[in-house]
């Protein structure tokens, strides 16, 4: 049986076992499959994979295995430009988009607050994730690998932690966000962009004491949810620099 010789680099190695991380490993195979389906095999998603060498030349998923050949492959590179070499999706993208799976709520919350536009409901199923990223061109956030193997999707990120800070810094330096943040600018509650409104034309939607009290408001465009700089603000703007360090 014809062997190739595979080696993973920086996270795609969280997809190995212990035995085939951070080394040059065997890979014997039958017949001619592509690159894309051995690395596949391997347990590896092919949305988190950005470069193929194969002996040492950029390759596409459509390259086919022959015997001998050493094949090193790489992460997605968001934040650096390799544009030189054979990319497997076009250059990075600059203003980021997602959509999150079922057990990414509390994740998707934080990174509106943050201003990232981000898609979500709990009631998404598997195949709309899917069609919603390719259709957008979204960055599918999931704590299901296994979603990530869908052949038509290329933008795509397992998200290691459980905890929801550490996700959220997780996904931020994933993919150099900090320069995008731009906090209390999208809606909380359905990812609409937030908006100055004039205190007479919400009068309705408010509470006696915030009418009192309060004169700056903002509004969704998409759902109508009003917002105002309450005794929160502070206590937000204190979580969001723990969050972004």
């Amino acid at each position: 049986m014809p062997v190739a010789y595979f080696r993973f680099y920086e996270e795609l190695n969280d997809f190995l076992p212990s035995g085939k991380r951070k080394r040059v490993f065997p890979y014997p195979f039958q017949g001619a499959p592509s690159v894309k389906h051995a690395i596949e095999a391997i347990g590896v998603p092919h949305p988190e994979v950005d470069l193929i060498l194969a002996n040492g030349r950029s390759v596409d998923f459509g390259y086919h295995l022959d015997a001998g050949d050493r094949v090193s492959v790489y992460p997605v590179f968001e934040s650096l430009d390799i544009s030189p070499v054979l990319r497997l999706r076009p250059e990075p993208l600059r203003r980021s988009t997602f959509v999150l799976d079922v057990h990414l709520g509390k994740l998707a919350r934080m990174m509106r607050l943050l201003g990232f536009d981000c898609l979500y409901r709990n009631d998404y199923s598997d195949p709309q994730i899917v069609d919603i990223s390719v259709s957008q061109n979204r960055i599918i956030l999931t704590r299901d690998r296994h979603l990530l193997q869908a052949g038509v999707v290329t933008r795509g990120y397992w998200v290691r932690s459980g905890n929801v800070e550490v996700q959220l810094r997780e996904v931020l330096r994933r993919f150099d966000l900090f320069s995008q943040i731009s906090a209390f600018r999208r809606c909380l509650l359905c990812n609409g962009a937030i908006e100055g409104v004039a205190k007479k034309d919400v009068l309705e939607l408010l509470e006696p004491k915030t009418i009192l009290y309060y004169d700056t408001f903002f509004q969704c465009r998409q759902c109508g949810q009003v917002y105002w700089k309450g005794t929160h603000f502070d206590k937000l703007q204190k979580k969001i620099e723990r969050w972004v360090g």
